[in-house]
């Protein structure tokens, strides 16, 4: 971006770095909305955006680090990412077998008494 002067409005790395934190930020936004659409073109349609904004970003962040404009973190240990992909292979498996069993009926609220609608209602002040 330059002004009417012709000086540039910012510096390019600063303006990269801007671009990467939106990229970011949006992609965040796209996997909430994924999350919480109902209706499966929906969900599919941001799933596909969440995709390519990845993707956008990678390429982006990736330009970036090779021309010195971002320093990645410091590498982590082999010991300490296998630990944590096995912990999260954990929690994935224990809310599949929560989930599981509280569809099947297993849970604690699943055996609640079936009251009908009417019954129901009885007891509801704003039922007409």
């Amino acid at each position: 971006m330059y002004s009417q002067t012709g000086n540039a409005f910012m510096q390019d790395e600063d303006l990269l770095n801007i671009i990467l934190a939106d990229l970011k930020r949006t992609v965040g936004e796209y996997t909430t909305a994924t999350t919480e659409s109902a209706c499966p073109t929906v969900r599919r349609t941001f799933s596909d955006l969440t995709m390519d904004t990845l993707r956008l970003h990678g390429e982006l962040f990736t330009q970036m680090s090779q021309m010195n404009m971002y320093q990645a973190p410091s590498k982590a240990l082999r010991q300490e990412l296998d630990k944590e992909i096995q912990n999260a292979h954990q929690t994935q498996q224990k809310s599949q077998q929560f989930i599981q069993q509280k569809m099947s009926g297993q849970g604690a609220y699943a055996q609640a008494p079936n009251v009908s609608q009417h019954q129901a209602n009885v007891h509801n002040p704003y039922y007409m």
